[in-house]
């Protein structure tokens, strides 16, 4: 069985009508690939057709204050991807007079492009023969061709780079890399894949063998670290709050929040009572918001929020009305509670 063409032929007939798959333009190909990095394309989706509507040439995205960039992108997760697409927008706008670089090896340049996306652009874009090599990618090849290395090991991208190269079409790259990234989102799924109508079932190895559940291997675990934050939301004397931007480097860097009292372990309430009376003068109320611990988990911490609402018999200087509050980028988690709160 020639696994180039079948593959190519179930994409044509089951494919997903997808806004980047109608251009070559490198533009809408780096923004969607950036966008879809450890993201479901239902949930990228509406993003990519927010930016670009709001920055539809990579001059507007660069021109665009990195606050509004980051508003944007508002709820997609893993922000340091926005800013490194900001960053990027601005060298290849400046530097490049709004070119993006043509082929595989100069992609590799660029600011938060690594080798899948490089690939992708250099492929679609240019139909370069090379190879995109992304979780769908490392599921279909391991299962067909019964390939056991540890997924997450030092070895893995390497040599199922050199695998795929062996077998992606030199005549339609692109066509290929769409095909088999498809392939692995619809068909050869992680979990209980319906073998029995997969055009590749005569001659796939795990099939065969009996190992489709057991493939790919990944060996390797995630060490989670648990957090536990509460966040105050402090009100003044005219019903106004304040805001602090996180700058240090690590989760949410340089979106904002409320003032944040975090805790080595989830104290009980008293304790975090006392923590905010030792933290605040003018106190005339403290109010426990949400009566639940809300989990919001990231890729490698863990981190247990509650809100806090504090009265002050104050006025806060640059102190900030829900209108103003709603125009400036926010973790999801506070933006929901912000909206659920309606202040």
């Amino acid at each position: 069985m020639n696994f180039s063409k079948t593959l190519t032929t179930w994409y044509l007939e089951n494919k997903r009508d997808l806004p980047w798959r109608n251009t070559t333009n490198p533009y809408y190909i780096w923004l969607s690939e950036i966008m879809l990095q450890q993201t479901r394309v239902a949930q990228g989706l509406p993003y990519y057709m927010a930016f670009t509507e709001v920055f539809p040439t990579v001059f507007d995205l660069a021109n665009a204050s990195e606050e509004k960039v980051l508003k944007l992108w508002q709820g997609l997760g893993y922000y340091s991807r926005a800013r490194n697409l900001h960053a990027t927008a601005k060298y290849i706008a400046t530097d490049l007079n709004g070119i993006f670089p043509s082929d595989y090896k100069n992609l590799l340049k660029l600011k938060g492009v690594g080798q899948y996306t490089a690939a992708a652009i250099a492929s679609f874009s240019y139909n370069e023969v090379v190879p995109v090599v992304d979780g769908n990618v490392f599921r279909v090849l391991s299962r067909y061709f019964n390939v056991e290395t540890d997924i997450a090991s030092a070895k893995a991208k390497n040599e199922f780079t050199l695998l795929a190269q062996e077998v992606i079409s030199k005549d339609n790259p692109a066509l290929f890399n769409q095909a088999i990234m498809e392939f692995g989102a619809l068909q050869c799924v992680p979990k209980s894949p319906n073998c029995n109508i997969c055009p590749l079932n005569t001659s796939c190895a795990a099939l065969s063998l009996k190992k489709v559940d057991e493939l790919p291997v990944k060996i390797k675990t995630v060490k989670i670290k648990n957090r536990f934050f509460n966040y105050l939301y402090i009100v003044d004397n005219k019903n106004k709050t304040t805001i602090n931007q996180r700058t240090a480097k690590g989760i949410w860097h340089n979106l904002y929040e409320f003032p944040l009292l975090e805790t080595e372990k989830l104290e009980s309430d008293e304790i975090v009572l006392a923590l905010i009376q030792n933290k605040f003068d003018a106190i005339s109320k403290i109010t426990l918001m949400e009566t639940e611990t809300i989990t919001h988990k990231l890729s490698h911490q863990h981190l247990f929020i509650k809100f806090w609402k504090v009265n002050r018999n104050v006025i806060l200087e640059n102190g900030l009305d829900f209108e103003s509050l709603n125009k400036f980028p926010f973790p999801i988690v506070l933006h929901n509670f912000i909206k659920n709160n309606k202040f």
